[in-house]
């Protein structure tokens, strides 16, 4: 998945614009307010990065964008809901593809990942990063092997869940360096970050946020690796997982906006490429990088086999690894 990320954040924004243009005068989205559906609890990025979106897109469109938070289960009620929504455009939601890539492997939905749902345009790439705490004693992802080399299950890692993208990174692991890690899975970030200042555990991996550089500028979490195509700007003398020899473990977290399945060929270019132009703007761009993420610009068709492709990684290493969900 890391190369199809590489290839699409080279995309030329004022080539995808061109080749779009035609398309994005020629519909009459939106004639009336759209829905716009936000797939975790406010006040997190993903809440403040589909907000000034919406902002900006009514902006362009010189229409009404409605955002309503339906947090929960993963993001899959949200995409469930959606899923039922009338295909005409007027119902969006915004979320990572991981109700679409990990959630169907995992249990029974209300919705058909493939079936259901229309990837509309990725807008965001949110990096998973490997960090020690107080309670970890090296200096650098090497000693994260030597230790769990030399006493296996001695460290403790611990993610948002059983099942999430920290998980699979962390089984992935495993399996490439052939050690041996303990899981200690939270049921979201906020207590796993708490204990981990505490020192409750030695190895965090979650995605990068304003709230976890502030600890990592004050030196309670030592960065030792990041999931990125290339090393990211605000952590410029982290390594990513392939430079480290481990591109199978760097999971990376993308985000866009997704419709009811059946949208016509017509409006859906046309919310692409508006979303496109509103993702390219300066304040959003600037919002993105503030937040820690990168911006991920691309068509429908290329969304798709992204999402395709991290799901059938996923059953891979699922099938592997031999895990099992309740």
């Amino acid at each position: 998945m890391i190369s199809i990320l590489r290839n699409l954040l080279s995309i030329s924004m004022a080539g995808l614009f061109l080749c779009l243009s035609s398309l994005a005068t020629a519909a009459g989205w939106p004639e009336k307010p759209v829905r716009v559906i936000v797939a975790y609890p406010p006040g997190g990025v993903s809440d403040t990065v589909t907000r000034a979106l919406a902002d900006r897109l009514a902006e362009q469109l010189s229409a009404s964008f409605v955002v309503e938070n339906k947090g929960g289960a993963g993001a899959t009620i949200a995409m469930g809901e959606v899923a039922r929504a009338r295909p005409d455009g007027y119902t969006l939601v915004f979320a990572s593809i991981s109700p679409l890539s990990l959630s169907p492997l995992q249990r029974k939905l209300s919705y058909d990942a493939e079936a259901d749902i229309q990837p509309v345009a990725s807008v965001m790439v949110s990096p998973v990063i490997l960090l020690g705490t107080p309670a970890f004693k090296g200096k650098g992802f090497a000693d994260v092997i030597d230790a769990s080399r030399a006493a296996p299950g001695s460290l403790r890692w611990a993610t948002s869940g059983q099942g999430s993208v920290g998980h699979l990174m962390l089984e992935q692991l495993q399996q490439l360096a052939n050690i041996e890690l303990t899981h200690i899975p939270y049921k979201g970030a906020g207590q796993q970050l708490t204990d981990g200042i505490g020192g409750q555990y030695e190895l965090i991996s979650t995605n990068m946020s304003p709230a976890l550089m502030a600890q990592i500028e004050s030196g309670a979490f030592r960065p030792l690796a990041v999931a990125a195509a290339e090393r990211v700007a605000f952590l410029p003398d982290v390594p990513t997982f392939s430079e480290l020899g481990y591109a199978g473990a760097g999971k990376q977290s993308v985000f866009g906006f997704f419709a009811p399945a059946g949208v016509d060929a017509e409006t859906l270019a046309r919310m692409n490429a508006e979303i496109n132009k509103a993702v390219a703007h300066p304040g959003i761009a600037a919002l993105l990088k503030d937040s820690h993420n990168l911006p991920l610009a691309g068509d429908p068709a290329q969304f798709s086999e992204l999402i395709k492709a991290d799901a059938e990684a996923n059953r891979k290493l699922i099938e592997s690894a031999g895990l099992t969900f309740e």
